[in-house]
């Protein structure tokens, strides 16, 4: 993505298929989830770094938005009511705050596969590196995830509609860690049946 002339990458991870990273973003930077190769969904979480029980939480997000969908310019909602990040540019414009992370039971239950890598184990791994691997994770925002709802409110898991290089961008309220795995889906239409990477830049402001 271009970068406004006003900021500089002072970080960037790539997260491979199959895995996840965290990285801390300080109140005011801003954060950008790009999709490499596009239909890659992403797995999000995000905590106060100043209150590690506090954390970005999909099911207020949808009461404080009144809203199933994100829009540019909303604000991703704590468990406490308080917004923590906000979503200033998406290319996409459709994404899933609905559904867990796939864990272990996923593939055990749903595939019977014992050892398929899964994105809530990857991200408690990532949480680890703040020393958050012992905090439950929560459910996720599901960045680039394409749920369609039919008019009876039933849905059906469609491929992503991101492309190469599509991107969202989120703006820091206070300070935060964030962990983003590369779902493991590579069975169902999540990711167009296959795992591809995601590349995270933390920008902040030219001095």
């Amino acid at each position: 993505m271009p970068i406004d002339h006003k900021y500089r990458i002072k970080e960037e991870i790539i997260i491979p298929p199959y895995e996840a990273r965290s990285m801390l973003v300080k109140a005011g930077e801003e954060l950008v989830i790009i999709d490499m190769e596009g239909k890659q969904v992403g797995d999000f979480v995000c905590f106060s770094l100043n209150d590690h029980n506090e954390h970005v939480s999909p099911v207020h997000m949808r009461a404080s938005l009144s809203s199933i969908r994100l829009k540019e310019g909303d604000f991703l909602y704590s468990n406490r009511r308080r917004p923590l990040m906000q979503l200033l540019q998406d290319t996409v414009g459709k994404h899933d705050f609905f559904f867990p992370a796939c864990d272990y039971y996923r593939y055990k239950v749903d595939f019977q596969l014992e050892d398929h890598p899964n994105c809530h184990d990857n991200l408690n791994r990532a949480l680890d590196t703040y020393s958050l691997g012992h905090l439950s994770v929560p459910d996720p925002i599901n960045w680039f995830m394409n749920n369609v709802l039919d008019e009876e409110g039933d849905y059906m898991i469609a491929e992503p509609l991101s492309k190469p290089g599509d991107f969202v961008r989120l703006k820091a309220l206070e300070d935060v860690v964030i962990a983003c795995s590369t779902c493991s889906q590579d069975m169902a239409p999540v990711n167009g049946f296959s795992v591809t990477s995601l590349k995270l830049q933390v920008l902040n402001k030219m001095r």
